[in-house]
């Protein structure tokens, strides 16, 4: 059974250095490269345009208490009241029993509460494993699609909160991790 706890910067940012050391597949997907140390700060101080890092979710999903997959949610993007999944990254450890599922529905609950209508995220082309897992969940595509940073197509997903929407199907694979690279989208 996974915990679930909001990471702190002066606290955690080790763990999270040490997680992406020990499972750079995403970082490696989506950039080519990983460097644990400026990653881990960026998990704590990044966040869409007009929004508050210091208002957003840094969670931290542990199983056997290692940190075994971080998660950011951000309010205010893309619109005002919205809710925006900037990262969620699982270690392999940690994929296809069930905790991404679990990490999903905990950060959809922190952006209920808050109000959020919708939450929203961005999957790269790149990665079809993180985009199954999505749209098993209940993700969209809204229409926005474009080239990001590193020339990797990313497209934009949303789930509604307000409507008392269910996931479709169980995941079997949370796929690594997802995040998004550069902004807007």
């Amino acid at each position: 059974m996974p915990t679930i706890r909001l990471l702190d910067p002066a606290k955690d940012a080790g763990l999270v250095e040490d997680l992406y050391r020990a499972a750079p597949d995403y970082w490696l997907l989506a950039e080519g490269a990983c460097e644990p140390d400026g990653k881990a700060a960026g998990f704590f101080a990044d966040g869409p345009p007009g929004c508050d890092p210091a208002d957003s979710d840094r969670l931290g999903l542990f199983l056997d208490r290692r940190l075994s997959g971080v998660a950011e949610v951000s309010y205010g993007f893309p619109a005002q009241g919205d809710a925006y999944l900037g990262l969620m990254l699982l270690a392999p450890w940690a994929q296809g029993a069930g905790h991404g599922r679990a990490f999903l529905a905990h950060a959809e609950a922190l952006a209920r509460a808050r109000g959020a209508p919708a939450l929203y995220l961005a999957v790269l082309d790149a990665n079809p494993r993180g985009r199954a897992f999505w749209q098993r969940e209940g993700f969209r595509a809204t229409g926005r699609r474009r080239l990001d940073d590193t020339g990797q197509w990313i497209e934009r997903l949303e789930t509604r909160l307000d409507q008392g929407q269910l996931p479709s199907a169980p995941s079997t694979s949370a796929a690594g991790g997802f995040a998004n690279q550069g902004w807007p989208l």
